[in-house]
Parts: structure tokens; C-alpha cells; sequence
């Protein structure tokens, strides 16, 4: 079974990167996709995004990665996957997903799993790390090895 996990991924977090791991252990083939998103002030360009998730996942021929426009639930089921993918942090978190959640099965009848993530990675959003690295800080620790 093919997932569909969106996000801005600006940047792709340690915490993103245990969601997709998780997801790709319960589906099988996960679809990694960047939505273009005009309402937030991006840091990396979207091509910039793409390489790097690519590269964290290469050689793994079950992740697909690409950006898209559009609404999330009608570019998954275009390209085959059967649920989407969502993470939270928190409850805050949890609200606003299972509304997104809850139109998408309505709407577009494609239901969406919603993974808690790991308690050591409750705290690291992308948010945090454009603000460190604005202030200069190390953000390694926070962001997934490359394979290369």
C-alpha cells in the first residue's frame, strides 16, 4: 500500500524523518510531497528541499519525493496512495489534523493516519530551526543525515 505524506518540509526534521520511517514500516511505499505553500515565508527553495529528502532516502527505491500545487488529498489518490499521512507534536496539533482529516474522508473519501511522534522529538518543529539558524546556532543535531 502506497502513503502520501505532505508537508513544507522547510527544512526536513529529525522528527519528519521518524514519521516517514514509521509510515514506511506500516505501508510499504511512501510518497513524500512537498506542497507549495504561498501563505509561509520558505527558507529553502523547493528544489533545495527535494534533494535533500531525496538524498536522505536514497537507495530506497519505497520513497518517491516531489513537489506539488494543488489540493493534498486529489494529488495522492493521482498518484496512488491510499491514505494520507499526517504527524502531530501535541494536542494543538492533533485538533487541527483531525479536522484536515476529517474533510479529507468527507470530501475525497481518503482517510488519513495520524502518528504521534517519538516524546524526544516532541519539542523540534521546523519553525524552531529556522529561528536558531537565523540566530546563528548549530540545527545538525535536528536535521536528518544525508546518505551521501
Amino acid at each position: 500500500m502506497k502513503a502520501f505524506y505532505a508537508g513544507s518540509f522547510d527544512p526536513f526534521t529529525i522528527g519528519h524523518l521518524s514519521i516517514a520511517n514509521r509510515a514506511l514500516s506500516l505501508f510499504g511505499e511512501l510518497i513524500i510531497g512537498i506542497g507549495y505553500n504561498e501563505s509561509k515565508r520558505n527558507e529553502h527553495s523547493i528544489e533545495e528541499r527535494i534533494l535533500h529528502i531525496k538524498k536522505i532516502f536514497e537507495g530506497n527505491s519505497m520513497v518517491t519525493v516531489f513537489a506539488y500545487h494543488g489540493l493534498t488529498a486529489e494529488i495522492a489518490k493521482e498518484n496512488g496512495a491510499v491514505v494520507l499521512i499526517r504527524g502531530v507534536r501535541n494536542g494543538i496539533d492533533f485538533e487541527k489534523e483531525k479536522e484536515l482529516a476529517d474533510i479529507n474522508l468527507e470530501v475525497f473519501g481518503m482517510p488519513t493516519v495520524i502518528l504521534p511522534c517519538e516524546p524526544q522529538y516532541s519539542y523540534v518543529s521546523s519553525s524552531m530551526v529556522r529561528e536558531l539558524t537565523h540566530f546563528g546556532y548549530d540545527v545538525s543535531r535536528y536535521i536528518p543525515k544525508t546518505n551521501n
